[in-house]
């Protein structure tokens, strides 16, 4: 087997902590991740991991080699780095993560007109809300709302992440328009599993009213809710760029207008001012598309 190829697969192994979640990636079946990981282990003569039903855990000499690997797999991502800049053709795949709303509506269309303009260039898009550590995990590029705690990255402020108040105009007409956040307890209330970005978003209302213990329907998607209140279900607390358009038709009305949370920062970041010519191309292409 390809040397190089199966060190990529025992890194990517390492990382993600499973076998399967590296099949995932390299859209192969598990049994294929674990010959590369065995013809390595039989060309080095030594078990590299140590592997159950439940879990995986490195070798002394996993440890080593794992290090080294890593180490390898840097300096050839750096020289061929150095080589596009001096062609100035940027190619390889970009690993990009961002919240799921924002994702979808914002980031997505920008990728997509990306990769029409750089065939050279992959992209893997990754929508989650749970925080991940850009320094750490593998991703080049992270698209992250709210403050930020940690100052040892580089981040641009890109976007503004303003959040709005609706229901139909049949729900307020049968329920009442509420006028304060108080008087939302004794509303039909529908809420957004935040994950980690809660802190940063649902915790800056003054209610517990879309809290998951008060809410008819709770869910992560903030499409769901929106099509649960669109059938005058109940209330919804989500991003304006979610609702726009339902706002401009008048299927949704805004209230409580001024008891809204403050707008939350949008950042874009990464791991250091010097990077390779793929992601350096991505973020200005971004940056002029959000302009």
């Amino acid at each position: 087997m390809d040397k190089l190829k199966s060190m990529q697969v025992f890194v990517d192994v390492v990382q993600r902590g499973s076998l399967s979640r590296s099949a995932a990636h390299f859209s192969v079946t598990s049994t294929m991740i674990g010959k590369h990981v065995k013809s390595l282990e039989s060309h080095l003569g030594t078990k590299l991991l140590h592997r159950t039903t439940r879990k995986q855990s490195l070798t002394e000499a996993g440890q080593a080699y794992y290090l080294e690997c890593t180490r390898i797999l840097d300096e050839i991502e750096e020289a061929e780095n150095s080589l596009q800049s001096l062609t100035n053709k940027p190619k390889g795949t970009i690993r990009i993560n961002s919240p799921v709303t924002y994702g979808n509506l914002v980031v997505a269309p920008i990728v997509s007109d990306f990769l029409l303009q750089f065939p050279d260039i992959n992209v893997e898009l990754t929508l989650d809300n749970n925080l991940i550590d850009p320094m750490h995990d593998q991703v080049d590029v992270v698209i992250r709302i709210g403050e930020l705690a940690d100052s040892s990255i580089i981040a641009r402020k890109v976007d503004e992440y303003e959040m709005l108040f609706c229901a139909t105009p049949d729900y307020l007409e049968q329920h009442g328009t509420p006028q304060s956040l108080g008087e939302l307890a004794s509303h039909q209330c529908l809420g957004f599993s935040y994950g980690d970005i809660q802190t940063n978003l649902a915790l800056r209302i003054d209610t517990s009213a879309f809290d998951r213990q008060f809410t008819r329907l709770s869910s992560n998607s903030g499409q769901a809710l929106k099509t649960a209140a669109l059938r005058n279900t109940g209330i919804i607390l989500q991003p304006r760029l979610l609702v726009a358009e339902e706002l401009k038709q008048g299927a949704l009305c805004a209230i409580l207008e001024k008891s809204t949370p403050p707008p939350s920062p949008i950042h874009l970041l990464y791991k250091g001012k010097s990077q390779p010519l793929k992601i350096r191309t991505f973020i200005d292409f971004f940056l002029d598309a959000l302009q």
